[in-house]
């Protein structure tokens, strides 16, 4: 099992608040990437612990934990989308794995939602990310919300409340995960032997998890590399060619950086400070005085559309011309 991260013992203080008055559900929330599916197992370990510690972590020596460290414990269920997962396996090698949680996968709960706990106590279903529920796996889920048994609680684990049915929200106590402070995930990152984990952490987002992932598969480096390097120079940028040499690149994390580099021009242009790119700060100040903040605003608009159309890119080569096509515009003299 792993330890909790340094940022969330005061989390972990609130969860044992709650175990002698669990709710039927518990939304746990909060950024992408700081650690709420590691919170979120830790929790259902403990609550399933024969000989919790004081601190009320698992014991991990009985055999409650190491059943549930195994993935068998008869008590507990984790539900998330084939992609995140090996249960795809075996299946049709031709056909991606789902990004969703199929209504399929929620029916499959009934048995175990209903069946008296094997070992006595809780039985858990955990749910991560919720919003990747399709509408007809969350109506399923919702109606056993609606009709709960005695001692099983759902922890649902998102990064996005905002796209889960109101009537799901409505019958789950929402405890927030904070995102560490700055000093928190550089000081983390650096134990993980991470270089330069100042620039990793603000291009992450702050979520030193995502920093790590980054760090360690190294997936878009050299292509982010290049990508920065282009969008500093607007007008000597060819979107085409720079599209091209983008193609290894996950679309997601070339909108993603693009995001974080319009917050950068936006923050400079009205407020002289940065957030993402410090050591770029001489260069967003000299490119942001020059953007009408109309114009910035419509372009951050589009990436939002484009940060949604990324996940599932019929044509990546055709979103990132686009993309980059927009983003030369807003600086042009001509543009409306």
């Amino acid at each position: 099992m792993k330890e909790l991260y340094p940022w969330q013992q005061e989390t972990w203080q609130s969860l044992q608040g709650l175990r002698n008055r669990l709710p039927h559900a518990l939304l746990v929330k909060g950024a992408q990437g700081i650690g709420k599916l590691d919170l979120a197992l830790s929790f259902a370990q403990s609550l399933l612990c024969e000989a919790p510690l004081a601190s009320g972590m698992p014991c991990c020596q009985c055999d409650s934990c190491h059943w549930f460290e195994q993935g068998s414990h008869p008590d507990f269920r984790l539900v998330q989308p084939d992609a995140l997962s090996n249960i795809d396996e075996g299946k049709d090698s031709t056909k991606k794995p789902s990004r969703e949680i199929s209504v399929d996968q929620i029916r499959a709960l009934a048995n175990f939602a209903n069946l008296s706990a094997h070992r006595g106590g809780y039985r858990i279903v955990l749910v991560h990310p919720a919003e990747s529920m399709n509408n007809n796996s969350a109506n399923a889920l919702l109606k056993t919300l609606e009709e709960p048994t005695e001692k099983l609680l759902f922890l649902l684990v998102t990064h996005k409340p905002q796209q889960l049915l109101p009537t799901i929200l409505s019958r789950c106590l929402s405890l927030s995960v904070s995102t560490p402070d700055r000093e928190a995930g550089i000081a983390w990152l650096k134990q993980q032997g991470v270089n330069n984990p100042e620039n990793a952490l603000a291009q992450s987002g702050f979520a030193p998890l995502l920093a790590l992932h980054w760090a360690e598969e190294g997936e878009g480096t050299e292509e982010i590399g290049i990508l920065l390097s282009a969008i500093q120079r607007p007008a000597q940028m060819d979107a085409l060619m720079l599209a091209d040499k983008l193609q290894r690149s996950a679309p997601v994390q070339v909108v993603h950086c693009l995001q974080q580099w319009c917050y950068d021009l936006a923050s400079a242009k009205l407020t002289g400070q940065v957030r993402y790119f410090p050591e770029q700060m001489d260069v967003l100040k000299q490119l942001s005085a020059n953007i009408p903040s109309m114009r910035l605003l419509r372009y951050q608009k589009e990436l939002q559309v484009a940060k949604r159309e990324a996940f599932h890119p019929l044509n990546p080569k055709l979103q990132f011309e686009s993309t980059l096509l927009s983003y030369r515009q807003i600086f042009s003299q001509t543009g409306a």
